[in-house]
């Protein structure tokens, strides 16, 4: 009775094999799960990925419509997502930018240039974050994320500007920036 069991398991670690020997069970390349052109397949070059530019757009656009809902929380919430996702990205950018020059300056051209676009959409989060925070009358939040702004895209910067404008609003600072 034993001897029966061992047979047919046997037989059982058999089937698979004889079925992909048979082809009833493709043995393809599953890399590309669903591509409809394999050869250009890239996971993260698609919209709406998570770690994309586009992803930190749709936050600020779910955040946007929070607010007009009057949703608060939420939209400070998603905000708070959309600024993450951005900082995020922005230190990648930038190690991969650190890593090549000297190397390939195809690489840090491109790393550059999203890393840009990286830091404008943070400091556009910083702005909708900070002035949830003024709205909600908690300036003393919203203050590090406006100083950032101008650390990040620079005084004379249209956001920058903007940032400044808003400490000085808040009494935070004083002086009229002239630039």
């Amino acid at each position: 009775m034993n001897f029966n069991i061992i047979e047919k398991m046997t037989f059982v670690k058999l089937i698979p094999i004889i079925l992909v020997f048979f082809g009833v069970f493709p043995y393809g390349n599953y890399l590309y799960a669903g591509a409809e052109n394999p050869s250009n397949y890239k996971v993260l070059s698609s919209k709406n990925k998570k770690l994309s530019i586009d992803n930190v757009k749709y936050y600020l656009d779910q955040g946007d419509t929070f607010i007009k809902s009057g949703d608060f929380d939420k939209a400070k919430e998603t905000y708070l997502d959309a600024r993450k996702l951005a900082k995020q990205l922005a230190s990648f950018y930038s190690d991969l930018n650190t890593a090549f020059i000297g190397v390939d300056a195809r690489i840090p051209n491109e790393v550059q240039r999203k890393g840009k676009e990286t830091l404008r959409i943070l400091a556009e989060s910083n702005k909708r974050l900070a002035a949830l925070y003024i709205k909600n009358e908690k300036p003393e939040v919203a203050v590090p994320l406006l100083v950032e702004t101008i650390r990040i895209m620079s005084p004379s910067s249209p956001e920058g500007k903007e940032a400044y404008e808003s400490l000085i609003q808040l009494g935070f600072v004083e002086t009229k920036y002239k630039g």
